[in-house]
């Protein structure tokens, strides 16, 4: 903290916060508007089969793991963007035109398979853990 005060000032504490909150708040409106979606998509568990409760506990992990992965693969570029933002000590408009430049679109799925781990897993877990405390 003190490296980044001293070379960058009290702005440098917040660089990358923009990015941040761009990469979170999506994320986090994506998955549960795909959840809601599931929600209304899927079948219902029938209250009175022996099996109701793993039923329900099914359904409560299959619309959560699709809306951490959709959340994840969605709001990917956003991760990209702030991960470069820190290594290039950019603000985000000429960060984004930096990977546009060097890297065309493809920058938009750099890193995707590694972030379907540190993302849609953590993400899908909070929304089911969620859903089945709530249930």
């Amino acid at each position: 903290v003190r490296h980044i005060y001293q070379n960058h000032g009290l702005s440098g504490l917040w660089h990358g916060t923009s990015a941040g909150i761009l990469k979170t708040v999506p994320k986090y409106i994506t998955a549960i508007v795909v959840k809601d979606y599931m929600e209304s998509y899927l079948p219902k568990a029938d209250p009175s089969s022996p099996t109701y409760d793993q039923d329900r506990l099914w359904r409560s992990a299959t619309k959560s793991a699709v809306a951490g992965v959709a959340g994840a693969a969605l709001t990917n570029p956003l991760d990209v963007i702030r991960n470069e933002m820190f290594k290039n000590n950019k603000p985000l408009i000429e960060t984004v035109r930096l990977l546009h430049r060097d890297l065309g679109y493809s920058f938009l799925s750099r890193g995707l398979g590694k972030n379907m781990v540190a993302v849609a897993i953590p993400v899908g877990c909070t929304i089911f853990f969620t859903d089945a405390l709530i249930q």
